[in-house]
């Protein structure tokens, strides 16, 4: 791992489980948090999280000392103790798979047991941290799901009122009169904030709409509005839409072709909509030829991919890993291509990391087409590793590994860093004004 960019007056620590490629454990290691712990079930990503600064930690428990490689345990999470780091993590973080609950399932009791949350609570009894940071899918939060749901965040407020031997909805009943009566431990108690976003609201280059789970511990009396306040929206469409009618976007991005601004200037408002005070939403341009990263610092753009090349050959263009060109790209409807100016659409882990549109671009490049209202038509292609690790806010020296179906799959599992980051330097934000106080 980098070293950390955030806050190192305290020796702040997080422990990462279900880490896949490193999104999140990326992010709140920027946020100025050690980690002490990674542990992740599939072994292409442990092996991209080796590649990232972890080491097999082997059956010895250990804390590992500053500076030194962070242990990483691989392997199923139910078998992992995590006793030995009581009290001295600050962070619990990790987006825990939830497959999902059928109406009927969740009524009869019937769970998947594929439902990782129970763990995370397992864990947050062992260790008793600080915090706890979780991300996860839209889907939690339909009406079918939605009782099931609550219950989870029930669950993580009262992590230390394990479930015995009886069904959800006994348990949820149980959990509800505890936090009636209000007569638990503050130090066995979290504080709950729930935060449905879209990543591009955040300068990620990419729609990806998500939920973000943040506990606190209770005794910690962290100042939870200030916190809501910290992860409020920055970014947005109007403001990229105004950037584009003012010229600024346009500025950024001198060799952008003329019919091609023109197309894009055509889809847009007649009229200048009202300021908003928000940030520009990001592109798939801004994020793939842009001249500054999403914290502008500067920032090479990738190479073009030449059409020629689209041939699963990695020739590494000026140095750039993954980067490399794959053929038979196909657009139709329901599998309907990026655009260079707008975000990209969500990437998806899916079946061999590939699914819908959401890997294929539509590119500058056009060539004449009888059959086009337009006399053209526009050529697309594969969006490459590396343009969708980009997408994603992995820096560019971030190695991923495994076949390419795998690296995609590991980005579509993923926290785009700089998301997770927002949310990670907001917790540590809070932890500091909470212990300063």
């Amino acid at each position: 791992m980098s070293e950390q960019a955030g806050n190192t007056d305290r020796d702040r620590t997080a422990v990462e489980l279900f880490a896949g490629g490193g999104g999140l454990a990326m992010a709140v290691h920027r946020a100025g948090f050690r980690p002490l712990l990674f542990n992740e079930f599939h072994k292409h990503a442990c092996r991209t999280l080796e590649a990232g600064g972890a080491e097999p930690r082997g059956d010895s428990e250990r804390v590992p000392p500053p500076g030194a490689k962070v242990p990483l345990v691989e392997g199923d999470v139910r078998g992992l103790s995590m006793k030995y780091l009581n009290g001295l993590v600050d962070v619990v973080a990790g987006g825990p798979p939830c497959q999902p609950f059928s109406l009927g399932g969740v009524a009869k009791g019937d769970e998947d047991k594929r439902n990782m949350f129970p763990e995370m609570f397992r864990a947050i009894r062992e260790i008793s941290p600080k915090a706890v940071i979780c991300e996860n899918v839209t889907g939690l939060l339909r009406p079918s799901f939605r009782p099931y749901f609550d219950y989870i965040l029930r669950e993580l407020e009262l992590p230390f009122e394990e479930r015995q031997d009886t069904s959800w909805e006994v348990h949820d009943k149980q959990l509800q009169e505890r936090l009636r009566t209000d007569s638990v431990d503050p130090h066995e108690r979290y504080n709950v904030v729930v935060t449905k976003v879209n990543a591009a609201d955040y300068g990620v280059p990419q729609i990806r709409h998500r939920i973000i789970i943040v506990a606190f511990r209770s005794d910690l009396k962290v100042d939870l509005e200030a916190f809501k306040a910290a992860v409020r929206p920055r970014y947005s469409e109007i403001a990229l839409i105004r950037s584009m009618i003012d010229g600024r976007y346009w500025s950024a991005h001198p060799k952008v072709p003329d019919h091609v601004r023109k197309v894009v200037m055509a889809r847009l408002p007649v009229t200048m909509p009202l300021d908003d005070g928000m940030k520009p939403w990001r592109t798939l341009r801004d994020a793939i030829y842009g001249v500054v990263d999403e914290h502008g610092q500067p920032r090479a753009p990738l190479p073009p991919v030449p059409w020629d090349e689209l041939d699963r050959v990695d020739r590494k263009p000026n140095g750039f890993s993954d980067h490399i060109g794959w053929p038979d790209a196909r657009i139709y409807p329901g599998h309907t291509p990026n655009y260079l100016d707008r975000p990209a659409k969500t990437v998806k882990a899916g079946v061999h990391g590939v699914p819908g549109g959401e890997s294929v671009m539509l590119t500058d490049d056009r060539v004449r087409d009888e059959d086009s209202p337009t006399g053209w038509r526009y050529l697309h292609r594969y969006m490459t590793v590396r343009e969708t690790a980009r997408v994603m806010t992995f820096p560019d020296d971030r190695v991923l590994c495994g076949p390419r179906g795998e690296q995609m799959r590991q980005l579509g599992n993923a926290v785009p860093v700089l998301l997770g980051e927002v949310f990670a330097r907001a917790v540590a934000d809070a932890l500091d004004a909470a212990e300063d106080r």
